[in-house]
């Protein structure tokens, strides 16, 4: 007696699942940042970057935002593997995705350290020195950035298309401006923002590119 596979369970559905899981990553992390962005009490995004949210009593949704982010981005990397030829693609692709998954939930396990008055009772300015936790989240985001920046080089002739590879290669070079050259730290706040959607709307569309391949 034949029996019907369950669609639900066919490694087809397995691996449309994880691809989709790029795009929701994409676009989690930018939304759920500048909707505290707005709403939060005494946040100025002139002058506080979406790190700073894991900070104060609800910071805990920046947290779980950084971490949710990294793992659905590992999930991802996972698909990438299954549905990537061979090739720098296929070979670095998933490496690149799946760093930036790591660095992201490291990001949200090491918090930077209050200042600019945020949050409430924080330093007016910059602190002196900083703490191991600030620094390791400085180090997992700078991870975060280049990884996706490199990865937007590595896929840009993966469809072979120059529309697409003129706007992967436009988005990790713009995201490299704004983020990595020493520029005033009056507009940081800022440029990481803008580099985090121009990057974050690129990984979403490489899920959406490679879950219709």
């Amino acid at each position: 007696m034949s029996t019907i596979a369950d669609p639900t369970t066919s490694p087809a559905t397995g691996a449309a699942l994880l691809l989709g899981c790029g795009a929701v990553a994409g676009i989690l992390f930018p939304v759920v940042s500048f909707a505290q962005a707005f709403t939060r009490t005494g946040f100025d995004l002139r002058r506080h970057a979406f790190s700073a949210l894991t900070l104060g009593d609800l910071g805990w949704l920046q947290i779980a935002n950084f971490a949710l982010t990294g793992l659905l981005a590992c999930a991802f990397a996972l698909g990438v593997r299954r549905a990537a030829r061979p090739g720098p693609a296929g070979a670095a692709g998933p490496i690149l995705i799946g760093a930036y998954g790591v660095a992201m939930v490291g990001g949200g396990i090491f918090a930077p350290d209050p200042a600019l008055g945020w949050p409430a009772g924080a330093p007016a300015g910059l602190p002196e020195h900083l703490s191991t936790a600030s620094a390791l989240h400085t180090v997992f985001g700078a991870t975060a950035f280049l990884s996706l920046m490199v990865a937007g080089l590595v896929f840009a002739r993966r469809f072979g298309s120059r529309g697409w590879m003129a706007y992967s290669v436009i988005s990790s070079l713009a995201t490299f401006v704004l983020t990595v050259p020493p520029w005033s730290e009056d507009s940081a706040s800022l440029r990481f923002a803008v580099g985090a959607v121009l990057i974050s709307a690129w990984l979403a569309a490489l899920s959406v590119r490679l879950g219709k391949r």
